[in-house]
């Protein structure tokens, strides 16, 4: 993502006073956020901020520690629905499989790179 900075002549009217949004993807199971750019951010990573949480550990392994199961009853019950092509997704892409996306945007966030404007809550998946 290229969160400009507020005033930048690149970025639409309607953020010039706010700076350009980017989504920051959480998981299935976490949230996600909208950030906006700010100009030490600019200066410093040309623009740049993160891409969500990053992996915490591999697909394969995800498919060998998390049971198909139980990542789909733990959704069940955090009130999301989750629709896949394929149930080898469900544990691809597991909450557990990720590193803390709040974490990761408050890291930015601290660092002045980017903004946090506002944080979203799942409440449905699709996957495939």
């Amino acid at each position: 993502p290229r969160p400009s900075p507020p005033h930048h002549p690149l970025i639409p009217a309607d953020y010039q006073l706010i700076g350009q949004p980017v989504l920051i993807g959480g998981t299935m199971g976490t949230c996600s956020y909208v950030l906006t750019g700010t100009q030490r951010g600019m200066d410093e990573t040309f623009g740049s901020t993160c891409h969500g949480a990053g992996r915490a550990q591999s697909r394969n392994r995800s498919r060998r520690a998390l049971s198909y199961d139980q990542v789909l009853q733990k959704l069940h019950d955090q009130g999301i629905s989750i629709r896949v092509a394929s149930p080898k997704l469900v544990m691809e892409e597991a909450p557990e499989s990720y590193k803390d996306v709040t974490e990761v945007v408050d890291t930015c966030h601290h660092a002045g790179i980017s903004q946090k404007v506002i944080k979203l809550r799942p409440i449905a998946v699709i996957k495939g």
